[in-house]
């Protein structure tokens, strides 16, 4: 592993952090269901980034004043709750199950927020065929994909049987930024007239994505991009399908 204080264990760093503001992309995924999404979901993720960033801020200010920084990094790699460690070296030991509370609350929305966001997006690849067609099923009666939310609740409980949250957390890293470098290749594609952003944005954010990706753990990209292969195979051999049985 790279020494702490090397540029290679920053962008690792970076690129493990790049997760923890990844929820302001599951707001776009709601553009079907959100009232006036041209101009409400512009304003809904500068929000959420910018009180994301008050946020960690607040949080690792807090940790650094209290524990002092060397202490909360080499939190960090002893105990899977750093914070815990944080919270305990205050006077009063309910301070330590406030915390444990909020972080269980914490990982329950993120839970959610999965299951919310990219239950979505597995809804759209199913109507474009790139994914079973069952999948593509709305609830009459919650106008929910219910099928694709089982399907990546199913999937979100197998990677938590790895048991190793160091692991689950770097190739989260790895999908999550190759996700978002795709997604800004796809923004370069667009026509002029249906941009918002320059195309320097978008050409930033591609380099910076497929970049760090590559700062997480060799053997956790390796994987990724072995489970990157299989879904490209998936992907041609379903919109083969409807060719090959017409």
């Amino acid at each position: 592993m790279a020494a702490l204080d090397s540029p290679a264990a920053l962008l690792h760093a970076t690129a493990l952090m790049f997760v923890a503001y990844t929820g302001y992309g599951r707001i776009a995924t709601l553009g079907e269901e959100v009232h006036e999404p041209a101009r409400n979901i512009p304003r809904a993720i500068v929000t959420t980034l910018v009180l994301s960033m008050i946020l960690y801020v607040s949080v690792a200010a807090t940790a650094v004043a209290v524990v002092g920084a060397e202490t909360f990094a080499a939190s960090t790699h002893e105990v899977a709750a750093p914070l815990e460690v944080v919270a305990r070296a205050f006077r009063h030991p309910e301070v330590a199950w406030l915390v444990a509370l909020g972080a269980v609350t914490a990982m329950t929305g993120v839970l959610l927020n999965l299951l919310l966001g990219l239950s979505r997006v597995l809804l759209a690849m199913a109507r474009r065929r790139e994914m079973p067609a069952g999948l593509d099923h709305v609830s009459e009666t919650t106008s929910s994909p219910t099928r694709a939310v089982w399907a990546v609740g199913g999937f979100v409980a197998g990677i938590t049987l790895l048991g190793d949250l160091e692991t689950t957390w770097s190739f989260s890293a790895f999908t999550v930024l190759v996700y978002y470098g795709l997604t800004n290749l796809a923004a370069l594609r667009l026509p002029p007239d249906a941009r918002r952003f320059p195309r320097w944005i978008a050409v930033t954010g591609l380099v910076s994505c497929f970049g760090l990706a590559f700062f997480v753990e060799w053997s956790v990209w390796l994987a990724g991009l072995g489970l990157l292969g299989l879904g490209f195979a998936i992907r041609a051999w379903m919109t083969r399908r409807p060719t090959s049985t017409g």
